[in-house]
């Protein structure tokens, strides 16, 4: 038996002190002043008639209401569902449809939605003296449905459990070794299951920091000015500290380590990155399906003295495992070295898809086994490479092109600053290579196509180059490949 927020009631008991810092409120909170929070809401909850299984969904702006909601959802036993506030409302009702939901937690009236809407105010006068006693929920009980970004077809909610979440806190707080000195800065969405480094730091005592919408500046301000030791990135914001050093300056002097997912880190800026400030990147693998590392992989600072190609996601965290399977035949292990699909086990893997018996039983194995629908591989120490998704693999002619190789290299030409390639449909060979690139300064397509031709071989070549002033990203974050892709199409251009 198990309920995930219980981590609060040991740490009010030990901790007097600060462990999150909400920029936006300019207010501080101690683990005491969570739990009373969210006992109060949880006791509020229990009588708008939310029980032991109901699905919420928080719709909401990042903000202390957001986490507080999720901890109270999952203190009652109930089942979160996060999304983003960006969701128009016909996004909204196919996530109300399609996991039946009672109730949206939100900050304004949704019109035209089939179910009922709390308008939550500020929650820093919920306080209950009295603690709510945790829902006596199982290892094995859901407490969450975590959306997929839906690359084909509708989103799809993964079940999370109170159990996996256990086992996904625990592992990033041994990867992140944290104590109660130590400060957070976390910048991922709260929507996303990034907001897991939140929660671990959380859970170690330490100070977590959260801010909604802020710029690059107000990135390394914010890290000067509380001492953050460790920060959260993504590779968007790596690449921006290692091209504006003058921005940086000192403003990262107290930071011991910096995170980074969600999408691949090209190991030309990572390996400026630590070459110039000397901080290791925990460069992290996993997905929703599996809370981020809870059942992934990563590279820790002692394995620096092993990381110098900069492309590795590292090895399992704890009691996690990793094999690379064939694309085709997931009961064929790939030997070392070679490409295939990436699948993982371990304590943190979703139980399935919500309502969705089918995709279940295609992606998650009998023998427990995940199919992440990434393309890697494994060399000689068991260091796992990322080399591409499964869906963003290109078929020219029977030729199979991975886009992140291609950029790899051709972001190495110092008039590339960033790069995405990607599948263009073509009557002849059904796919061709194209890239978008934002230029350093002037365009330089023969000089970039020139270089690259002496690196790979020509069929992985892109045959079209397209200027872009920046990259389509998901909350400046993922790549859009799609949407490059529909703004391209031939089909679209004619």
């Amino acid at each position: 038996m198990i309920n995930i927020t219980t981590f609060l009631d040991a740490n009010a008991c030990r901790l007097n002190k600060p462990v999150y810092y909400s920029i936006d409120r300019n207010k501080k909170y101690s683990s005491s002043d969570i739990l009373s929070i969210i006992s109060y809401f949880g006791r509020k909850l229990l009588d708008m008639g939310i029980s032991r299984s109901d699905r919420v969904i928080i719709y909401l702006e990042n903000s202390p209401e957001y986490l507080f909601s999720l901890l109270a959802l999952w203190r009652i036993g109930a089942i979160a569902i996060p999304t983003n506030r960006i969701y128009t409302t016909s996004e909204l009702q196919y996530f109300v449809d399609d996991s039946d939901a009672k109730l949206i937690i939100t900050d304004e009236e949704i019109e035209d939605i089939s179910v009922d809407c709390y308008i939550i105010e500020c929650m820093d006068e919920y306080t209950d003296m009295e603690v709510l006693e945790a829902c006596n929920t199982n290892y094995d009980d859901v407490c969450q449905l975590q959306y997929t970004s839906g690359t084909t077809g509708k989103p799809k909610g993964a079940m999370l459990t109170h159990g996996n979440w256990f086992s996904a806190i625990m592992n990033e707080c041994d990867v992140l070794n944290m104590d109660h000195n130590s400060v957070m800065f976390c910048i991922y969405p709260m929507a996303h299951v990034g907001i897991s480094w939140a929660i671990s730091a959380l859970r170690s005592g330490a100070l977590c920091i959260t801010k909604n919408n802020y710029s690059f500046d107000e990135y390394l301000d914010i890290i000067y000015e509380n001492h953050v030791t460790h920060a959260t990135g993504m590779p968007p914001v790596i690449h921006s500290i290692v091209v504006n050093p003058e921005k940086v300056s000192n403003k990262l002097y107290s930071v011991e380590s910096i995170i980074s997912g969600g999408g691949p880190l090209h190991k030309d800026t990572w390996k400026k990155f630590y070459k110039k400030y000397g901080i290791p990147v925990l460069n992290a693998y996993g997905s929703s399906e599996t809370i981020v590392i809870g059942t992934g992989t990563v590279i820790r600072p002692e394995d620096y003295a092993f990381a110098d190609r900069y492309e590795s996601v590292g090895h399992p965290v704890c009691f996690s495992e990793v094999k690379i399977v064939d694309v085709d035949d997931p009961n064929i292990t790939m030997d070392k070295k070679n490409h295939g699909e990436i699948a993982l086990r371990g304590p943190s893997i979703a139980k399935g898809y919500w309502n969705k018996p089918e995709a279940t039983e295609e992606t998650f194995l009998k023998d427990g086994w995940f199919l992440t629908g990434d393309i890697g591989y494994l060399d000689d120490d068991n260091r796992l490479f990322v080399t591409d998704r499964k869906k963003d693999m290109i078929i020219m002619s029977g030729w199979k092109i991975y886009p992140m190789e291609v950029e790899e290299v051709m972001i190495e030409h110092p008039a590339v600053d960033e790069i995405s390639v990607f599948s263009l449909p073509d009557e002849h060979r059904g796919e061709i290579p194209a890239a978008a690139i934002v230029w350093t300064d002037e365009p330089d397509v023969d000089g970039v196509l020139e270089y690259t031709r002496t690196k790979l071989a020509r069929y992985k070549i892109p045959r079209k180059i397209f200027t872009l002033n920046e990259l389509p990203r998901v909350n400046g974050w993922k790549v859009l490949r799609r949407d490059l892709q529909q703004k391209f199409s031939p089909k679209n251009n004619n």
